[in-house]
């Protein structure tokens, strides 16, 4: 609620973010009053249909556009607020009115008494800002009066009533016909009929309805005389009876108005006509033709036949049933010009009608305009609330109808269940209306215990839903909530033992029960358990609904078993966008991203539009590609969709950038997202540290910071491996503390292997290994292996050598360890201990993983190893790596032959260093591009000393910018520097 009320700013005043966040409507005319007369139409529609939104939007866009709106505005937006049951919106409004006249205090008195039932605060509020009224208003109107004697109404209060009859007497509107009526209908509600008398015969006119609550007035106190004399008086007054005044006539005749006969001397038909009639129209409607149920309603109209209430509950429950707002809406409309929308019954069918068919707005209204109300128009209206999404006001309401008295059913506890299920203090509000049930003894009922399950599943609360579903009868509504609150509990094991026990018992499952299961199975990797229940599923007939099918597709996804998979989708007779980037997401967490593509070609041309997920998840696939060129298609369909100011889309296309080597566009797109979650910062953090921006990504972290956006674990790891790659030591330490003393963040693994890290390319590496030897975490094989290449960089062999002893001991056949471990006593010159490293790694049959590297031309990827020769054109990339290393001679380049691990002369070691998979990509880029373009190449291992000290002389010497992405992180080399900074 509080994130609800922040959403509309409440000031009169042009705001500048606003300006620009939402787009101006075209005014059909330049005039003042133009623009104020096209909000003024939204404003009422908004109000006619108690549209809360459109209200809402509207606003905003007067915020934006208007500098100082018109005083008619700002009180009919009031009334949208009041009309949509937003009091508090309504009384920000009037509070920040810079001037007020008297529209605007009756639209603020209006919103109170909407809202007074039942609400103690409402009322005394509404009293408070009537006296202020008096004090600040010399005049006052009928439509002042109007909404307070509603809130005395609603107060219970004989005094206040009688202080406005008087307040009504000094202004002279005691005579007036609304003023009189409601004071009549009032000192009638409170018990005093002698004061309601003389006011009633003191009006000079007065409607059926006065009528009807003076003689109800009469037979409920038991002034039998005075009744007949007053039906009497009516007879003589020549005005048409409705429906309640005629039960009322038979009251005061002594017959049983309950008994389903109604004397009828206005038009003397005979109730068995309508009684007929309403057989015919129950006949139509449970025969479903609709058609023929309306014509002879139309029939009954025509020929001026009586209708009763149960005639307007056919016709009503027809419109549901066809769905069609206009024809409630016109039956309304009648009942209203009858006098029957004040019948219970019939007032009750329009709550009905209006919640099924989502107009709540105008349900309240009716349920507001009730005089009368019982158990039926409470659960209505609270059922309506709570299946529209309004959960909410579903609860307030509950809370009102036990204030009024009334004692909840099991149908308003199922209703008020379902409301809690969504709001944020769920298992709270769903404990107390447990208490109820159990006060009311609706517990034992199997709708409400069910729903009670269901509350406790989704709350995670397994021990109460099991204690319920113990008690309560083997239900396969009760199943499906105990199942579905075991799978979001992570507790899946027992949502498979109780399948079984269904199915042992021989309860048929329905499409619910069947996905949760599916989704365990994928949950728990359980292919085999996974595919009994798709038998199951073929063999029951549920294998063609969408639901059950996309399940079963997405558990073979996780399961990893990407044939069944392709036979799975390929059973759905028409995938959904659901299913289809269900398909291509598994082929990207199963590493087949290429094949992710092909199916999101095969999706469009089945004319399917991906939806801000589908978009993503290509994103994604790019990323695993570093396919920088896939990724602008990506992107440039988002564009087309329209979908780019998702958030996740958003992110995940910054995230791709940056991957992809390509951090400019990664930046400039993070600038344009304009609703930035944490996902985002993380992304664009993550993503400047590892290109070598350490600076920019402590900056961006600072600005993150000051907008009020609170880091995460996840920001953190982003921030120490920007100061990790910058060889920012002091900054590490003083982030390691922050997050845990600010944020209240504990450090993990990954941020101290970002620590150890840091002090491992600045060279302390015997500080880095205290740091793992300290931690009270258990190192992991990552940060020994970060460190051990530390140690081959500093060739602090004896520290190494501890250190590769403890990284085998937790990963005996990691390759990694022997390299670093054999490479670091070859650049010590020490050749029969790295010998003796390399005999080791054969002892124990672990082999190498071969470098190589490789560079995207024209769409084609271009491979290479050391030395490659496999290429068509080899003799001229040959040719070109000469005279590029020639080139680079010339302005300084002098080859790095510790990084020539071999024991043999200086002149082999040189020539050895001059094909290594990374120079032999960039020669062909040179050859294959245009010249000043960026050349991206990417490497499976960690780039050498010597290849990095090439490619800052190419850089420059060519003129290229060159972005290299090995196994650590991404290397941007221009004018002879390096984004790393030399730290990688």
């Amino acid at each position: 609620m509080q994130a609800t009320l922040k959403a509309i700013p409440f000031s009169f005043h042009r705001s500048p973010k606003l300006y620009y966040l939402l787009s101006p409507l075209r005014l059909t005319s330049a005039s003042p009053f133009s623009s104020s007369s096209q909000w003024f139409g939204f404003l009422r529609d908004a109000i006619s249909t108690s549209d809360l939104r459109l209200g809402k939007c509207t606003h905003a866009r007067i915020l934006a556009l208007e500098e100082n709106p018109e005083r008619f505005l700002v009180n009919n937006l009031i009334s949208v607020y009041s009309k949509c049951g937003s009091l508090t919106y309504a009384r920000r409004v009037f509070d920040k009115m810079p001037e007020r006249d008297l529209v605007s205090w009756n639209s603020i008195l209006a919103a109170y008494a909407q809202s007074s039932e039942g609400v103690v605060e409402n009322v005394e509020e509404g009293f408070h800002l009537f006296r202020v009224l008096r004090q600040n208003v010399v005049f006052t109107s009928r439509m002042t009066l109007a909404p307070v004697l509603k809130l005395c109404l609603h107060s219970g209060y004989v005094w206040a009533s009688e202080s406005v009859h008087g307040y009504a007497c000094k202004i002279g509107l005691d005579n007036d016909e609304f003023v009189s009526g409601a004071l009549v209908n009032i000192y009638l509600k409170f018990g005093k009929v002698k004061e309601g008398k003389v006011l009633f015969e003191e009006m000079p006119y007065r409607d059926v309805v006065l009528w009807n609550l003076m003689l109800k007035a009469y037979l409920d106190m038991g002034f039998k005389k005075e009744a007949v004399d007053l039906s009497s008086a009516f007879h003589r007054s020549g005005l048409h009876p409705n429906e309640i005044t005629l039960r009322l006539l038979d009251r005061v005749s002594g017959d049983d108005a309950e008994g389903g006969q109604v004397k009828s001397f206005a038009n003397g038909h005979a109730a068995s006509a309508i009684k007929s009639k309403n057989q015919v129209l129950t006949k139509y409607l449970k025969a479903s033709q609709y058609s023929a149920l309306l014509q002879s309603f139309a029939d009954m109209v025509e020929s001026n036949l009586e209708c009763d209430d149960v005639t307007f509950i056919l016709v009503l429950a027809t419109a549901v049933r066809l769905d069609s707002l206009a024809l409630g809406q016109q039956v309304h409309c009648m009942a209203l010009k009858l006098g029957f929308d004040l019948m219970l019954t019939v007032a009750n069918s329009l709550i009905n009608m209006y919640c099924k068919l989502r107009k709540v707005g105008f349900a309240r209204t009716v349920f507001n305009s009730m005089n009368e109300r019982d158990l039926i128009s409470w659960n209505s209206v609270i059922s309506g609330f709570a299946q529209s999404g309004l959960e909410v006001e579903a609860v307030r309401l509950f809370m009102q109808l036990l204030r009024c008295g009334f004692t909840p059913d099991h149908y308003t506890m199922t209703s008020v269940l379902k409301a809690t299920s969504s709001i944020s203090e769920s298992l709270s509000l769903s404990k107390q209306v447990h208490v109820h049930a159990i006060k009311t003894n609706n517990v034992a009922d199997s709708f409400v215990s069910t729903s009670l399950i269901d509350a406790y599943s989704r709350n995670r609360c397994m021990e109460e839903a099991e204690v319920l579903f113990e008690r309560n009868n083997f239900d396969l509504v009760a199943c499906n909530a105990m199942m579905s609150g075991y799978t979001q509990s992570n507790d899946g094991h027992k949502t498979l033992k109780l399948f079984a026990l269904m199915h042992k018992q021989g309860e048929r499952s329905d499409d619910f029960t069947l996905a949760t299961v599916l989704k365990t199975c994928g949950s728990l990797f359980e292919v085999n358990q996974g595919k009994q229940v798709h038998a199951y599923a073929v063999k029951s007939g549920y294998d063609l609904d969408l639901w059950v099918s996309s399940g079963v597709l997405d558990m073979y996804v996780k399961c990893g078993d990407m044939r069944a998979a392709q036979f799975a989708f390929n059973s759905i007779p028409v995938p959904d966008d659901v299913a289809w980037t269900t398909m291509i997401s598994g082929c990207i967490e199963n590493g087949e991203e290429e094949r992710a593509f092909h199916v999101y070609s095969q999706m469009r041309l089945m004319g399917v539009l991906p939806d801000e997920f589908t978009i993503a998840t290509l994103a994604k696939a790019s990323s695993c590609l570093t396919a920088l060129e896939q990724g602008r298609q990506i992107h440039a369909n988002a564009l087309k969709l329209n979908c780019t100011g998702d958030p996740f889309v958003g992110t995940s296309l910054v995230d791709m950038y940056a991957k992809c080597g390509s951090i400019d566009d990664a930046y400039s797109l993070f600038k344009r997202i304009e609703m930035r979650n944490i996902a985002a910062w993380n992304a664009m953090l993550v993503g400047l540290a590892q290109h070598g921006e350490g600076k920019e990504a402590l900056q961006l972290f600072k600005q993150m910071k000051s907008l009020g956006i609170k880091p995460d674990k996840v920001t953190f790891i982003g921030v120490l491996s920007a100061c990790s790659h910058s060889g920012l030591v002091s900054e590490a330490y003083k982030h390691i503390e922050s997050m845990h003393r600010d944020y209240g963040i504990k450090p993990e693994i990954e941020h101290f292997s970002c620590l150890a890290d840091a002090l491992g390319r600045a060279g302390l590496v015997r500080e880095a290994e205290k740091l793992i030897e300290s931690m009270s975490l258990e190192a992991s094989a990552s940060m020994y292996r970060a460190l051990l290449a530390a140690c081959r960089v500093q060739g602090d062999t004896e520290t190494g050598k501890r250190v590769a002893t403890k990284l085998l001991e937790l990963e005996p056949l990691d390759s990694s360890a022997y390299v670093l471990l054999s490479n670091m006593y070859a650049a010590a010159s020490k050749w029969s201990e790295m010998k003796l490293a390399r005999t080791m790694m054969k002892g124990q049959k672990v082999k190498k993983d071969p470098g190589f590297s490789w560079i995207e031309v024209k769409n084609k990827i271009h491979l290479f190893v050391v030395d490659d020769r496999s290429n068509p054109e080899s003799e001229l990339i040959h040719m070109k790596v000469k005279d590029v290393i020639r080139d680079i001679k010339q302005e300084g380049y002098v080859p790095e032959i510790d990084f020539t691990l071999v024991d043999v002369e200086e002149e082999e070691k040189e020539r050895a260093l001059y094909y290594h998979s990374e120079k032999l990509a960039v020669a062909f880029g040179l050859m294959s591009t245009p010249p000043s373009t960026p050349i991206r190449v990417i490497k499976n291992l960690r780039v050498c000393g010597d290849c990095h000290n090439a490619m800052k002389y190419i850089a420059k010497v060519y003129d290229r910018e060159i972005i290299l992405r090995d196994a650590n992180r991404f290397h941007r080399f221009k004018d002879g520097k390096c984004s790393c900074g030399d730290f990688w």
